[in-house]
This record gives structure tokens, sequence and C-alpha cells, in this order.
């Protein structure tokens, strides 16, 4: 498979846009009903500096929306002051325990609120891939659910160049590890070495893509004494021309280090932070929606859950139209259930 596919996924109560280049999956973008509005990427509020910070050189601010607060950094102009009102664009999303990261665009007026939405997913989509039409149905839910998995995952083998990646992230470094898969028969030297790190560094910066991460970047090099030149070409190349990277050379223990902004929520935090019945609620009217598509002779198919899942996931299942429906089974356990024809 080559070339590029995108992929709209507007299941009711969360849209994903998914883009694949070659097969592989390079950005999953949500969107979820209980989304804060005023915390999404590309979101311009009114807000309120209730809180100014010189040692760390920035503002909270208040923008009319349930907390966190938003965060403004320092910038030329006059100084923030408390009380003060700013209008702000929102230039990354919240993250663990962090509120959204915003940019100054102008003096405020009146009280704290929304003024503009961010981008919809299929306008994110339009800016990656201008000009494709994104693919929905059957294959966009499958893409979906495939892209969730993939970005859940820390890495995998790669058996063509005996090449192990491994990806994961704690709350200070995203550490990438790249080694020779056990029985790769190959040595850590030489033309075999340099295609496995050109081929780990591409990956790595897919995969964390994939995962909306961003950071400081560790990663560590198969082997030493490296060209450090041309280990950067190959990193400039996988993680793109984007102005905001900050590249530093590979040290003498064969370790690259970036620092990637970040810009959107991470996938893993996206996908927990509603809680196990919402989700459960959405997994659920996803399977539901995917049977509906898949089986045009059967006058309804019904998703059968226990009661707190059916409460929750009623006005979603209502969306899906007449053929589909919902029933409550007291036996059933939370976040259990099935998907019948009748």
């Amino acid at each position: 498979m080559s070339g590029t596919e995108v992929f709209l996924d507007d299941t009711p109560g969360e849209t994903r846009g998914i883009v694949m280049r070659n097969g592989r999956f390079e950005h999953l973008i949500i969107q979820g009903e209980r989304d804060v509005a005023e915390h999404r990427l590309g979101a311009r509020c009114v807000g309120r500096i209730v809180d100014v910070q010189p040692g760390l050189k920035g503002a909270f601010v208040e923008l009319g929306a349930t907390p966190p607060l938003g965060f403004l950094p320092f910038g030329p102009g006059a100084p923030l002051a408390v009380g003060q009102k700013v209008e702000v664009e929102v230039s990354a999303e919240p993250r663990e325990s962090k509120g959204p990261s915003l940019r100054r665009t102008g003096t405020g007026e009146g009280e704290p609120r929304l003024l503009a939405d961010g981008p919809s997913v299929e306008q994110m989509l339009a800016a990656l891939v201008p000009g494709q039409e994104p693919v929905k149905g059957l294959a966009a839910l499958q893409a979906g659910a495939d892209a969730e998995e993939e970005a859940l995952r820390d890495g995998g083998l790669f058996g063509d160049v005996g090449l192990d990646l491994c990806v994961q992230r704690t709350r200070a470094v995203i550490a990438v590890d790249l080694d020779l898969a056990p029985g790769a028969g190959r040595g850590k030297g030489g033309r075999a070495r340099d295609i496995a790190n050109r081929l780990g560094l591409t990956e790595a910066a897919r995969l964390i893509r994939l995962k909306s991460w961003g950071g400081l970047v560790a990663v560590d090099l198969i082997g030493v004494g490296h060209d450090g030149a041309a280990i950067l070409a190959d990193a400039r190349s996988a993680f793109g021309a984007d102005r905001d990277i900050v590249f530093g050379p590979v040290n003498r223990f064969g370790v690259l280090q970036l620092a990637l902004p970040w810009r959107r929520t991470p996938v893993e935090e996206r996908l927990a932070r509603d809680g196990a019945v919402w989700r459960g609620a959405l997994d659920m009217t996803r399977a539901l929606r995917q049977a509906v598509l898949s089986d045009t002779m059967s006058a309804r198919i019904v998703a059968t859950c226990d009661a707190e899942t059916a409460r929750v996931a009623e006005p979603l299942v209502a969306a899906l139209g007449p053929r589909a429906a919902l029933v409550v089974d007291p036996s059933s356990a939370r976040g259990q259930f099935r998907i019948d024809p009748t």
C-alpha cells in the first residue's frame, strides 16, 4: 500500500480523524462532545489574569470554563497584571495536571468567554492533507480502531532490518531505545547499524506523532561513534520541518536529544479522562454503528448492556437512527455489552 489516505469517523459522541502514509498511521486526531471548547487547540477566548508568576515567567488565566486555568507565558509588550483582560488563542491543549497553554493575540474586553472554536477534526485533516476528501463509514471506523491500538503500543520489531524499537514517556522525557532485534544476526557496526538507526528514527517520529506527544526526547541509538551530521539529517527528515522543533547533537554515549512542541492532549490521556463509563458507552456505540453499517438486511441491531452504560449511551444510540436499539440487562457487568441483529 502506498500514498496517503485520510479517514473521518464521525460516530456520535466522538469524532476521529486518521491520516495514513504508505500504509502506516501518522496522525490520530480525537475530539469528543465532552471536550471543553475553551481548551481545544486553536480556540480563541477572552481571559482574565488571576495570578502572575515571575518565577514561571507567565500568568494563569481564567477562560470562563471549568478548571484547569490556562497559562500565558510572558511576551513582548506591557507586563501582565492581576485582573487584566486579554484575548488569547490556545497553542497547546491540557495534559496531565497542566492547563492549556495560551498565546496572546490582543487586548480583551468583557467577561472571560469563548470567542471562536478551534478547528474541527475535518478542518485539521484538510490542513494536514489539502485537497483530499476523507473516507467515512466502515473503513473510517476500522481505521480509527486500528490507529488507537497502535497509538497505545510502545513500539515493535522490524525484522527486515533487525530493529527493536521501544518508545515510552515519563513526566520528564520521552525515551526512545533503538536496538538490534534478538537473533538478527547482525553486528552493531557498519551499514546494517546505519540502516536500523535511520528506520528507528523514522518509526519513532511517526509513533510520537500518532500519540500526540511533545517535550524532551532522548534517542538511544544503536552503537557509538556515529556520524553526527548524518544522524541529524536523518532526524530532521524523520521529525519534520516544524520550526519549533529543537535538535541537539549526538553525545559520546550515542544519544540524540531533541525537543518537540506540545500541541494536542496525548491520545492515552484523551481516552482515559472522561471515565470508564463514558468510554464504555462510546465503544459500544461505535461497535453498534459498525454492525448497523455492515448488516443491511436485519430490521434492527440491538446493543445490550448494564443500566449505567445504557443511561450514558442512550442519546448516542438514538443518533444512529431507527435501526439501532438499546436494551438494558441487569445481569450485565459494567462495561460489557453484546450486539445482536433482530
